[in-house]
């Protein structure tokens, strides 16, 4: 695993249509919008965050997190519109022993349907596998979340499999999660 090709400079990558880039204090409107919409989180282990001074600091805690080399979030934005925030893409928990990561998504409801996960997580694919040199990407769904299980099956994701009770999650408590993986091998292909 290359990490300093992730945690050197922070990452920005472009499709024809994306720009996944920092999430900076001037997106702040758009990231409040986001996390105190409670349907956005209805499938998702975070919990909705109802006050502005909260939301505003966590753009400082991405940067904290990012410093520490523990997670990247990287804004998602659409080319038309490239300072409004339409939602968020992450990779954490980098396991360089078995030389994995996690990946997790959220989108603003005003962007919902319109294929802008799928786009993103194809962006983000290429750049861990060839650039990071990551080999297994993974991500945890909740069952019940059919739309990012298609975002992922879209990109070649593989179900594994149904952890029962296995994960707690914020504002949901103990919850199943289906696990979907890509491996570099499969993506090369």
């Amino acid at each position: 695993m290359n990490v300093d090709a992730i945690f050197h400079e922070f990452p920005v990558l472009e499709s024809e249509d994306l720009i996944l880039k920092k999430i900076e204090e001037n997106h702040f409107e758009g990231l409040f919008a986001i996390y105190d919409n409670e349907r956005i989180f209805d499938h998702c282990g975070i919990k909705p965050k109802h006050n502005k001074a909260t939301v505003k600091k966590m753009i400082g805690h991405f940067e904290r997190d990012y410093n520490k080399k523990t997670r990247v979030k990287w804004g998602i934005f659409t080319k038309h519109e490239s300072d409004k925030l339409a939602g968020i893409i992450e990779a954490f928990e980098f396991n360089q022993k078995v030389n994995m990561v996690t990946v997790g998504y959220y989108l603003a409801e005003s962007h919902w349907g319109r294929g802008i996960a799928t786009e993103a997580v194809k962006l983000l694919l290429p750049f861990l596998f060839k650039k990071v040199d990551i080999n297994r990407i993974q991500a945890d769904v909740m069952p019940q979340n059919k739309n990012s299980k298609r975002v992922l099956l879209k990109n070649n994701f593989t179900k594994e499999g149904t952890l029962r009770q296995a994960a707690l999650w914020s504002g949901k408590g103990i919850v199943d999660l289906e696990k979907y993986s890509i491996l570099k091998e499969e993506y090369a292909k």
